[in-house]
């Protein structure tokens, strides 16, 4: 049920490393995705089990994992996980999770002082949880030689000027006061809004609607391109119908709409489809299913 592992890639003149920290099932897949009806899970099986559905527990099987990108010179990090010993009473899942992510990257090659970028697409617990490790009496940034990229939107929906997400879950202040606070306090964290490029390969774009400051990332080298597309996509029943939104997106329609826009343009311009959280090998290209509603799967990454 768990694994540790890395993967390797290069698109263009940028290498991408996969750091799994966990792979396995996860919660109901129709908790996971309440829209999506029983019938597509079963009839689309073949390319659903094992890597992204169980059907004996008919639990969704997700990865915890971040995707480290070497492009120009600097070393990138695509979201930070978890995190060791948060206080999360309301994700029991995650309540003080103990792993191994700082060991998993320095056996990819990366050290924290490595580390020049970290892009947190979205302020969700399990998305910037390494933005911070512990430190006697306080948290502090695990990658101190980093530059923080964080959506603006998100930073004042969850912090204090919004009173944490308007006080409706306790974990969204515990996630803010130690994984996005200690970077602000550090002077480490960078806030945008509407896109931002970091590179000459590399780009990023809000895609509102799972979060208010939900972004994609592009890149975009020689003749390669990928969109990593944070939680914009849950499971891959949600590119067979975008209409599909996980149970955690904040506005519906509005992450409907931009599901639809990044999936459209990853069908035509042939780019690879990274989630956050896709199993097996987490990457794939899409294509229109001809339908004009919905979109199939055209290749997994290898």
């Amino acid at each position: 049920m768990s694994e540790e592992s890395a993967q390797h890639m290069m698109l263009g003149d940028v290498e991408v490393i996969r750091v799994v920290e966990w792979q396995g099932p996860f919660v109901p897949a129709r908790d996971l995705v309440p829209d999506a009806a029983a019938e597509v899970w079963k009839d689309n099986e073949r390319e659903l089990a094992p890597d992204h559905w169980d059907p004996e527990s008919d639990r969704a099987v997700m990865a915890l994992q971040t995707w480290v990108l070497r492009s120009a010179g600097r070393t990138v990090l695509v979201d930070t996980g978890v995190g060791n010993g948060r206080e999360r009473p309301g994700s029991p899942q995650f309540h003080q999770w103990q792993g191994d992510f700082l060991g998993q990257l320095a056996r990819a090659g990366v050290r924290p002082e490595d580390v020049d970028v970290v892009v947190n697409t979205h302020v969700h617990g399990d998305h910037v949880g390494w933005n911070t490790v512990g430190v006697p009496g306080e948290w502090a940034p695990a990658f101190p030689n980093a530059q923080y990229l964080i959506p603006a939107a998100d930073d004042f929906h969850f912090g204090p000027g919004n009173a944490y997400a308007k006080g409706l879950r306790e974990d969204d202040r515990l996630i803010y006061e130690d994984s996005i606070e200690p970077v602000h306090r550090a002077g480490q964290s960078l806030l945008w809004d509407g896109a931002h490029r970091i590179d000459e390969n590399l780009t990023l774009e809000s895609a509102p609607g799972h979060t208010p400051g939900s972004a994609v990332l592009r890149l975009a080298s020689g003749a390669d391109r990928a969109v990593f597309v944070g939680d914009l996509l849950h499971s891959p029943v949600q590119i067979l119908g975008p209409a599909c939104n996980s149970c955690f997106c904040m506005d519906a329609s509005q992450a409907e709409a931009s599901r639809r826009r990044v999936l459209q343009r990853a069908a035509d311009e042939r780019e690879l489809v990274v989630p956050a959280h896709f199993g097996g090998s987490g990457a794939v290209e899409v294509r229109r299913d001809g339908s004009g509603d919905g979109f199939a799967f055209a290749r997994w990454a290898a």
